[in-house]
C-alpha cells in the first residue's frame, strides 16, 4: 500500500497561495486566466505552479471546486423548500448569482474541463437536484409543463452571458431579465414551443471545449 507523504511546510504554504490566487484570477478573468499571472500574484516561480499542479484542469479543481461544490448547495436548498415555485425561482436566482460573481464558475458551468473530479462530481450532483426541482414544481403546477432541465441550462447561460455583458455598467441588469424569464415560465404564459428541447448530448455537444 503507497504511504502519501504530507507535503512540508513551505510546500504546503505555496500551494494554498496558489490556489488562493487562481481563484481570484479565474474570478476576475476566468479560466483563460494565465499562468504565469497567477504565480506572480502567489509569490512563487512559475515552475513551482507546475510542480504543484502539472495540469490545468488539477488548479481548476483546486480553486473552483469549492465554488461548485456551493452550487451543490444551493440546488439541495431548493429542492428542500416547502413551496416548489420559491425553491425553483431560489435555484434559478441563486445559480445565476454564482454566475454573475464568478467568471472561473461560468466558464465551469458552461464548458468541461480535464481532470476535475471535485467538479465533475458536484456537476452529476446538480443534474439530479435540478431534475428533481423541476419535476417537483411541474407537478404541483407552478411551472409550465413543457420545461425540461436542459431548457434551464440554455436560459441559465443567457442570464450568465448578460451579466457577464453588463458587469462594468450595471451590474444587477441580470436582475431584470430573471425576474422577466421567471414570469415567462409560469403556466399561466405558456404557449407551445416551436421545437423541442435540447437533449443532454446535444448540451454537451454544444459546450465550449
Amino acid at each position: 500500500m503507497t504511504t502519501v507523504r504530507p507535503l512540508r511546510q513551505d510546500a504546503a504554504r505555496n500551494r494554498e497561495s496558489l490556489v488562493a490566487a487562481a481563484r481570484d484570477a479565474f474570478r476576475r478573468k476566468g479560466l483563460d486566466a494565465p499562468l504565469e499571472e497567477i504565480a506572480r500574484a502567489a509569490g512563487v516561480a512559475i515552475g513551482t505552479l507546475y510542480n504543484r499542479f502539472p495540469a490545468r484542469g488539477e488548479l481548476v479543481d483546486a480553486a473552483l471546486g469549492p465554488v461548485a461544490q456551493r452550487a451543490v448547495e444551493i440546488a439541495e436548498r431548493a429542492a428542500r423548500a416547502s413551496d416548489p415555485w420559491d425553491g425553483f425561482a431560489s435555484f434559478m436566482e441563486d445559480t445565476c448569482e454564482l454566475l454573475a460573481a464568478d467568471r472561473g464558475y461560468r466558464d465551469v458551468y458552461r464548458s468541461r474541463v480535464v481532470g476535475t473530479p471535485v467538479i465533475d462530481a458536484a456537476r452529476e450532483r446538480m443534474s439530479v437536484l435540478k431534475g428533481a426541482i423541476v419535476a417537483r414544481a411541474k407537478d404541483s403546477g407552478v411551472l409550465r409543463a413543457d420545461v425540461e432541465s436542459s431548457d434551464l441550462v440554455l436560459l441559465i447561460w443567457g442570464i450568465a452571458a448578460t451579466a457577464d455583458a453588463t458587469r462594468d455598467v450595471a451590474p444587477d441588469a441580470w436582475r431584470r431579465h430573471l425576474a422577466l424569464l421567471l414570469d415567462g415560465l409560469r403556466p399561466g404564459a405558456a404557449r407551445p414551443l416551436p421545437v423541442p428541447p435540447l437533449t443532454f448530448q446535444q448540451l454537451r455537444d454544444a459546450a465550449p471545449r
